[in-house]
């Protein structure tokens, strides 16, 4: 493909956890891979990540990983939530079970956190049932509640899943993450210390990087769901009067500093749909999710922003709260990492065509940031094209220098124009469904 940029196919690079309170672990290059992905702890929670290429000599790793132990301190003690005051937290899971291993694992560890009141809701978003379905034994014994719900969609499963919970906190994750322990108690806690917010959105880290697909998805985004940050803050609007009139938002670190001054369009940086929570008045104050946006219509993508965007455009405030952790399995092979970038492309754009047609301000804001985030995109893809690496070592043992193929870019790129088109296509396809005219 002219578009592949000429990149060496990485091998397979380990994710290892560091405690930097410890004596630091030996490392050193095996069959299992030549570089690592280290997260670094403190306190039991992730402060920071490095990549570090790995020699025979383990003193190698060791002199790259010793800095962090200087250059993070120790987090800022809280004490923390007493059980009775944590709220009931409602978690959701719309599935459409093609991935059984994944979904045993994950509820083995949902029904067993560290929590006091919570409630697991898994909903069967099929379509159609094959002809051996693996759910009824996937789900025996366990204290799962089920819900189904055959119209399409992730957007429609998820808000079948709310309708039937019980809890004041919904928690959403998804059927390809692992959860960290201490994941809803880092939610419920961080919704009793500032009981303004109206949503909770957590950090993303990778289960594996084993495959060339899930390093290069890495090194393209930075992370999960943007530049990865590991410092708590809350999003907050400039100016409510009816609407944001500017569009921008704020993201205030602890000490009320401000760490970033953005465009709420731009709220993805700090959240994705596969680790965040929303108080249940909040999520019904915006209507839920959007049918017509999401995985399952043709508009692909963008219902979980749609939900942050309108909860910012309304005067919400959003917490991002890095110690409230979930780990994702990145897409294994290059072609269906180009079938994700793709659908992130058409679902930006599409979700901007729905928040317009919901709020005709959306256009003048968007109208007039479009030249600011078309200078942002442009430097993005020149950047992406030309094959940018994924850390600039200043010596080898310090980071990788894994290039990134130019057609992640192109398809990513490719998606956007193709939005909008999707958008009207999603919509009459979930008025046929709801008039009951879609067969599968």
């Amino acid at each position: 493909m002219a578009l592949l940029s000429p990149v060496t196919v990485p091998g397979p690079r380990r994710v290892v956890s560091v405690d930097l309170d410890a004596p630091l672990p030996r490392l050193v290059a095996d069959e299992s891979g030549s570089s690592a992905l280290v997260v670094g702890y403190r306190g039991g929670h992730p402060v920071t990540t490095l990549d570090v290429l790995l020699t025979a000599d383990p003193d190698d790793a060791a002199r790259a990983i010793a800095p962090l132990v200087e250059q993070v301190g120790p987090a800022a003690h809280e004490e923390p939530v007493a059980d009775a005051d944590l709220p009931m937290i409602s978690i959701v899971v719309s599935t459409i079970v093609s991935r059984v291993e994944d979904i045993g694992k994950l509820l083995d560890v949902l029904e067993h956190l560290d929590y006091p009141r919570h409630e697991v809701i898994l909903v069967d978003n099929r379509v159609k049932l094959p002809a051996v379905d693996p759910l009824p034994s996937l789900l025996e014994g366990r204290n799962v509640r089920l819900v189904t719900e055959r119209r399409p969609g992730c957007s429609a499963g998820r808000n079948a899943g709310v309708a039937a919970a019980k809890g004041e906190v919904i928690a959403f994750t998804d059927d390809d993450v692992r959860i960290s322990p201490q994941w809803l108690r880092m939610i419920g806690s961080r919704f009793v210390r500032e009981p303004d917010l109206d949503a909770v959105t957590g950090l993303i880290l990778p289960v594996e990087l084993e495959t060339p697909a899930q390093i290069w998805y890495e090194a393209y985004y930075g992370g999960f769901s943007g530049e990865r940050t590991f410092e708590p803050v809350t999003i907050v609007p400039d100016e409510v009067e009816g609407a944001m009139r500017h569009a921008r938002v704020r993201a205030i670190a602890p000490d009320g500093s401000v760490r970033k001054h953005f465009a709420v369009y731009g709220i993805g940086g700090y959240g994705a749909g596969a680790n965040w929570s929303v108080r249940r008045s909040a999520f019904d104050a915006v209507g839920g999710f959007d049918c017509t946006l999401g995985a399952g219509v043709p508009a692909r993508g963008g219902e979980d922003l749609a939900i942050f965007i309108d909860i910012l455009w309304g005067g919400g405030r959003i917490g991002f709260e890095p110690r409230a952790v979930v780990h994702h399995r990145h897409r294994q092979d290059l072609e269906g990492l180009h079938h994700q970038l793709h659908s992130n492309g058409v679902g930006f754009t599409a979700l901007m065509c729905a928040l317009v047609l919901k709020d005709r301000r959306h256009l003048v804001a968007l109208t007039r940031l479009m030249p600011v985030a078309a200078r942002i995109k442009t430097r993005q893809l020149v950047s992406r094209i030309m094959g940018k690496r994924d850390a600039a070592p200043e010596t080898l043992t310090e980071a990788s220098t894994t290039r990134i193929p130019r057609s992640l870019a192109y398809h990513e790129f490719r998606g956007f124009p193709a939005g909008p088109a999707a958008y009207a296509r999603s919509r009459r396809f979930w008025r046929d469904v709801e008039e009951g005219r879609f067969r599968p």
